[in-house]
């Protein structure tokens, strides 16, 4: 099992329910195509480096996970449609 690290962006212009739920999608995601989420770190809502979709903030999160070489590729297949994602982005972490 490899260990990857999937940056996710989620939109600052939905409510909290709805930003909640697209989390939990994304979880569902990863847990379906075999990863096994071991943390998730939250950094709550920043400023963007520059303007997505109009948007110059939103919600950042880091969900740690681990699965065989074919789960990144699917997990981002799959979080690419998500409507509220607005940037993602999967990293296979170093080992240590």
């Amino acid at each position: 099992m490899n260990k990857y690290e999937l940056a996710v962006v989620v939109s600052a212009k939905i409510e909290d329910d709805e930003r909640a739920a697209t989390m939990e999608r994304v979880k569902t995601i990863i847990t379906k195509h075999g990863g096994t989420i071991t943390n998730i770190d939250e950094w709550g809502k920043k400023r963007l480096a520059y303007e997505v979709r109009k948007m110059r903030e939103a919600f950042y999160y880091f969900i740690q996970f681990e699965g065989a070489s074919t789960v990144p590729a699917e997990i981002e297949s799959r979080v690419r449609i998500v409507e509220n994602v607005v940037r993602y982005l999967c990293v296979k972490q170093d080992e240590k």
